[in-house]
């Protein structure tokens, strides 16, 4: 296997692939020392093709076929997990793969549990074994060896056949609608941009203080656009647990800063310390109307004790209806739920409410039972 170094070559495979109905995607990378990935390596593969591999750090080549591709409407773009990959898609090109398919997604509505690997599906589906002992090799240096070649072509080569047995399922149980919230999801642009002033929802926890949440939203997003901007991983700007530590303590002197556990000696002194004394300012000078308000915790007045029988219901009905608790309905779905009747969660919309949504409600209603029978939950009517 040829690994496409130069543009014409790549221009050459890309209109081959463009004329299949389908073509299976993986990328190697390497992200460790790094805010974006780093893209390596770049697999495709169809129905009756050996796969391609396409070395995305040859000085000679132009990515412009393959993000042509990527968007060309007529080719199903299929992934498994796709999300990384996709990441990376926008980040060197500023283009979504569209139409999109995820195989790890349609395997969790075909009832093959909660985030279920590729290499089971493989195995499953396609009946082959994954060698999985490159999978952490150093994919940016060249030249690659052979089982790291026998590796990359797999993820793609083995997904034709795991692609279309899903599709065949999917089609047999009316369920390929099904996909249509997470895919339209996973082709949002909104999902790829990591806008700093909304890095501080990922540390907020159990935070209820204003001023505390103020402060963790200026530093939080201080220290996405200095990674951002350095191309560094954010715990090389500042480790989390150091942000959290700020945004409780919310020191407003560089002693005062030198002083919390999580600040390295010396750190306080620095430029990225007057920086951060800055954010503090900026977050304890922010207008209230600009914080958000923190949600009240739930599960007061029973509603924790509804959550759990919620939680039993959803597992009952995924295990009838073979699909994974996680793609009908989230924890968080539960909560909202336990507190309205009228949430607006996905659980009681679409396809989900009529498998899921209606039973939550009857329940809460008390027009619903459960009960075990032969060591299963079974779910029955009861007089309201």
């Amino acid at each position: 296997m040829e690994l496409i170094t130069e543009t014409a070559a790549l221009e050459a495979a890309c209109a081959r692939l463009a004329a299949l109905p389908f073509v299976t995607v993986d990328t190697e990378f390497m992200r460790e020392t790094t805010y974006y990935s780093k893209l390596c390596l770049i697999q495709m593969a169809g129905p009756g093709d050996d796969g391609v591999l396409v070395d995305p750090l040859a000085p000679e080549i132009d990515l412009s076929p393959f993000l042509r591709l990527m968007t060309d409407e007529r080719v199903v773009k299929v992934f498994h997990s796709a999300r990384q990959d996709v990441e990376i898609v926008w980040n060197i090109g500023a283009v979504i793969p569209t139409p999109l398919f995820d195989t790890q997604i349609a395997a969790m509505v075909c009832g093959y549990g909660d985030s279920v690997s590729y290499e089971q599906l493989a195995n499953d589906l396609a009946r082959a074994r994954i060698d999985k002992s490159s999978r952490f090799t150093d994919w940016s240096r060249r030249p690659l060896s052979d089982d790291q070649i026998a590796y990359a072509l797999s993820d793609v080569t083995h997904l034709v056949s795991v692609y279309e047995r899903l599709r065949e399922e999917l089609d047999s149980t009316g369920r390929t609608s099904w996909l249509d919230d997470e895919m339209r999801i996973l082709t949002s642009e909104a999902t790829y941009r990591n806008d700093p002033d909304l890095a501080w929802t990922r540390l907020s926890g159990r935070m209820r203080k204003p001023r505390e949440i103020a402060v963790l939203m200026e530093v939080a997003a201080w220290r996405e656009r200095e990674a951002q901007s350095r191309n560094v991983p954010r715990s090389r700007v500042l480790k989390d647990e150091a942000v959290i530590d700020v945004a409780t303590s919310a020191p407003r002197s560089v002693e005062a800063l030198g002083r919390l556990r999580t600040i390295p000696n010396g750190f306080e002194r620095s430029r990225t310390g007057a920086d951060i004394l800055q954010a503090v300012e900026r977050g304890l000078a922010r207008a209230p109307d600009t914080v958000p308000v923190p949600g009240r915790t739930r599960g007061g007045r029973g509603g924790g004790a509804t959550v759990e029988l919620l939680k039993v219901l959803l597992r009952a009905v995924a295990e009838n209806e073979r699909v994974a608790p996680k793609v009908i309905a989230s924890v968080d779905d539960l909560e909202a739920i336990a507190e309205s009747d009228t949430a607006d969660v996905p659980a009681l919309s679409g396809w989900r409410r009529g498998l899921f949504g209606e039973k939550a409600l009857a329940l809460k209603a008390g027009a619903l039972g459960l009960s075990i029978e032969n060591g299963r939950v079974v779910t029955s009517e009861r007089p309201t």
